[in-house]
């Protein structure tokens, strides 16, 4: 018998946004995405394609206002989703680290599944928007990302010029470092931590 998949699957529903969203640890980068926020699904499709997790989403929110509220509560979904499948961090190798070139863009991702929510985002976006896009939502997402994942999570721009590119290298690196983070290392029994516990 094969080992269960580690899955967690989170529905909002608020008076802004309507979102269903699941994800697979162990799946195969399989992403069907449907946010009403086309870049957004392009930059969670990346995500999943590079972590080798299987995502699925499906929202609607009130993008006739602005992207923010949808962005924002699909951020907290995914970190709710991610922090149930991680379960209670048994055999995790918990650190993740990505270093990733997108062109001229290079971007540093490190993260840890601490339990200690923190956002480190030391990025410049040199454009207001990329087509329709706010790039500052970027890092409203990845703020409610890391609060509600309880994860340390540190994003550094080496380098770049294009804010495509910038974003783009952010989420395939956090794709891959989470990836690392979540991976099961046999050497390790239960929590990784010298508490015992996370």
């Amino acid at each position: 018998m094969g080992k269960q998949a580690r899955r967690g699957r989170i529905k909002r529903n608020t008076k802004e946004t309507r979102i269903d969203l699941s994800i697979n640890l162990d799946g195969s980068g399989k992403g069907n995405i449907k946010s009403g926020v086309p870049f957004l699904d392009h930059m969670l499709t990346l995500f999943a394609v590079h972590g080798f997790f299987d995502l699925d989403i499906e929202a609607s929110g009130d993008t006739e206002v602005d992207d923010h509220h949808t962005v924002e509560d699909i951020g907290i979904c995914l970190g709710q989703a991610v922090n149930e499948a991680v379960g209670d961090h048994s055999g995790i190798t918990r650190y993740g680290f990505s270093s990733l070139p997108m062109d001229e863009t290079l971007v540093r991702t490190t993260l840890d599944l601490s339990g200690r929510s923190y956002l480190n985002f030391s990025v410049t976006l040199p454009d207001p928007k990329v087509g329709t896009f706010d790039t500052s939502l970027g890092q409203e997402f990845l703020r409610a990302f890391s609060l509600h994942a309880g994860m340390t999570l540190h994003v550094e721009m080496v380098c770049g010029e294009n804010s495509h590119h910038i974003l783009e290298a952010a989420f395939k690196s956090l794709g891959r470092a989470l990836d690392q983070a979540t991976t099961i290392d046999p050497r390790v029994k239960g929590a990784p931590s010298s508490k015992g516990m996370i």
